[in-house]
């Protein structure tokens, strides 16, 4: 007597990857080493980069856009385009019935990112968007530390990310194309990063100052902010201060940092000699350190394998993803949207 087909039970998702520059071919690395899915097919405007990704995936179909990939049957979408398409892109394909994992911003604005999430909720699939700094022990640890009370009630976040570079890319520095700069760009991490670990309290107000070349931005609509400040009220007490840039002229390739403190103690992510890779984590007990997290720690690809290894284990629309609308309403205000 034959044995019942298992085909249902071994088949691997298949997915689709719309954009193979440097990050979307690292995040389908990622992927691949998860061993949970299938590349099944490779969309580039660029056919050295089509080129690089087939290395990693053999056998994956190469085609020309989103609809052919759509086409060739994916069950899923890892979208590394310029962020002016992430939300149509986003929704085209949940729309096709595909889960969806992109690059940040989802959205230009708020309204964009809404409209992803409502998507993905109609269609019941499953939507992530690569906010991987979430995924380093050091923020795994301080998040931990911050959500268990033990440093007691969080009153002060300070984050801080400047990248001495700025991107490479023209379109990032066009705010139709953009959504804006530095805030959109890096700020978005940092937003994420203090509403995620203190479990997304109510933002009460927002203030920011954007600046261009050294000089107020104002309502420039044909240039992006290098350099940002900017402060959100929590509606428990708290006020979180950020800071982000490009191209500033800081001594090394990145400062990188996000600190909590509490009425008993505090917690730090810090990067290490200027490095955009390594960090540590320290907890803070008056003037007292220990440490929580150093390097090496490869988290680059995280958030992309967990989004993967979801999608494998079956999972549809996950409800937190509604929280990534609460980080595009606080950019919102800061832009004074």
């Amino acid at each position: 007597m034959e044995k019942p087909a298992t085909a249902q039970a071994t088949t691997r998702p298949r997915l689709g990857f719309l954009g193979v520059g440097w990050i979307g071919r690292h995040r389908m690395e990622a992927i691949v080493e998860t061993g949970a899915v299938e590349v099944a097919a490779i969309a580039d405007t660029s056919s050295e980069m089509i080129a690089e990704a087939v290395k990693l995936a053999p056998d994956a179909e190469v085609v020309s856009n989103l609809d052919q990939l759509l086409a060739s049957g994916v069950d899923g979408v890892v979208i590394a385009t310029p962020s002016a398409q992430h939300a149509e892109q986003s929704i085209r394909a949940l729309a096709a019935g595909a889960a969806v994992f992109c690059q940040k911003p989802l959205g230009r604005t708020a309204g964009e990112v809404e409209a992803v999430v409502d998507a993905a909720r109609a269609a019941d699939r499953l939507l992530a968007v690569d906010l991987s700094y979430r995924f380093t022990e050091g923020m795994r640890q301080i998040r931990d530390l911050v959500r268990s009370g033990e440093l007691g009630d969080i009153y002060a976040v300070d984050l801080v990310f400047h990248n001495a570079y700025g991107p490479d890319k023209p379109w990032f520095y066009d705010p139709q194309l953009s959504g804006g700069g530095c805030v959109m760009d890096l700020g978005v991490h940092l937003v994420d990063l203090a509403l995620w670990a203190m479990d997304f309290p109510q933002v009460a107000d927002v203030s920011g100052k954007l600046f261009s070349g050294g000089a107020p931005l104002g309502n420039a609509k044909d240039k992006v902010e290098d350099y940002a400040v900017a402060t959100v009220g929590l509606d428990t007490g708290a006020a979180v201060q950020l800071a982000c840039s490009w191209r500033l002229q800081a001594g090394c390739d990145a400062i990188i940092s996000a600190s909590f403190y509490g009425t008993n103690g505090g917690a730090a992510l810090k990067n290490v000699d200027g490095s955009f890779y390594d960090f540590t984590a320290e907890r803070y007990r008056g003037t007292a350190r220990e440490t929580l997290a150093t390097p090496p720690d490869a988290w680059g690809g995280r958030a992309a394998a967990d989004w993967a290894q979801r999608l494998a284990a079956g999972q549809r629309f996950d409800p937190a993803a509604a929280k990534l609308i609460d980080v595009a309403r606080v950019l919102d205000r800061i832009y004074g949207r």
